[in-house]
């Protein structure tokens, strides 16, 4: 027994010389869509300088599919010493009240810091010869059901944008699942997809290009990155708001210290105007909150998905 009391007080003694010495080796950062997407894109610019500012490398690793629920629960199951993290959405919020049983709850994570948001943007292939909102409704209404539309899960701000949308102008769009990340864009280029409603960072340059057509920005506000395209709401649809927003979470039980650690480091990478630069380069804006600023956020999210789900009259899966 008095071995066993040694032992146990060398490790608490230890514990927070562990604490102190982190991070000592690799991290990685669990995406839960396909490489190139919002959320890749946006783990990899802020992760980056987080590892100069931490002094080890910062791996990001693509877990897709499972409707956004695979990355989280790798997460959920991780060690809680700071070295798994997920590059958390609007599905960290909202899936876990979209799936019965998707294998982790939101107790299972704890938020570190938001780091970004970004608009979401209605676009439609220029295949269709649509370039206004009205001319797509009145097309989908003459198409009940026929026009594609690109599913990566529920649980994301565009599809509460899409489904928001689809609710408020009356239409009836064919839901095509995809894994996530930019895996529908050449179908939607090719006019094999009709709409999507997708990051501005993700479809900019294509509209930039004239293979897609912007016909609306979902967010509250125009976007300084794209003055020119109206918002739902401007447009008659202010039910259909809806923005993409970017963040860290760890295992729950992750110490304070390790959080503290992350969240300083990815505050640090946001300051920095070469970080910012980049972030907007892609069509997002950086929009750093720090936790407890996160977690009310966090709160809002899930009654605007709440709402969302009811108006869809949506069942748990």
């Amino acid at each position: 027994m008095k071995v066993l009391i040694r032992l146990l007080a060398t490790v608490v003694c230890l514990s927070p010389m562990i604490v102190a010495a982190y991070p000592e080796r690799t991290i990685q950062v669990f995406v839960p869509y396909g490489s190139g997407g919002a959320v890749d894109t946006h783990a990899r610019i802020i992760t980056e300088h987080m590892s100069q500012t931490l002094g080890q490398p910062i791996v990001v690793v693509n877990r897709p599919g499972g409707g956004a629920n695979i990355a989280p629960r790798e997460v959920a199951n991780a060690a809680k010493d700071g070295y798994t993290l997920l590059a958390s959405s609007s599905a960290t919020a909202l899936n876990p009240l979209i799936y019965k049983a998707p294998g982790w709850k939101s107790d299972d994570l704890t938020p570190i810091v938001r780091t970004g948001t970004s608009p979401n943007l209605i676009v439609v292939s220029s295949q269709l010869g649509v370039n206004n909102l009205k001319a797509f409704i009145d097309l989908a209404k003459s198409k009940p059901g026929e026009l594609a539309t690109p599913v990566t899960g529920l649980g994301s701000s565009q599809a509460m944008g899409r489904e928001n949308f689809s609710h408020a102008a009356g239409i009836d769009l064919l839901d095509v699942g995809y894994k996530g990340g930019t895996t529908f864009m050449a179908d939607l280029i090719a006019g094999r997809l009709a709409l999507s409603v997708s990051p501005l960072n993700v479809v900019i340059k294509q509209v930039e290009q004239g293979s897609l057509v912007a016909l609306a920005n979902t967010s509250e506000k125009r976007s300084p990155l794209a003055p020119n395209i109206q918002t739902v709401a401007e447009l008659g649809f202010p039910e259909a708001t809806s923005e993409s927003w970017f963040g860290l979470h760890a295992p729950a039980g992750t110490p304070a210290p390790v959080l503290q650690a992350l969240a300083d480091a990815a505050q640090k990478a946001l300051n920095d105007p070469a970080v910012q630069k980049r972030i907007r380069d892609v069509g997002a804006e950086p929009a750093y909150q720090p936790t407890g600023e996160f977690v009310i956020f966090l709160g809002e999210e899930k009654e605007r998905g709440q709402r969302f789900l009811k108006n869809i009259g949506h069942v748990p899966q």
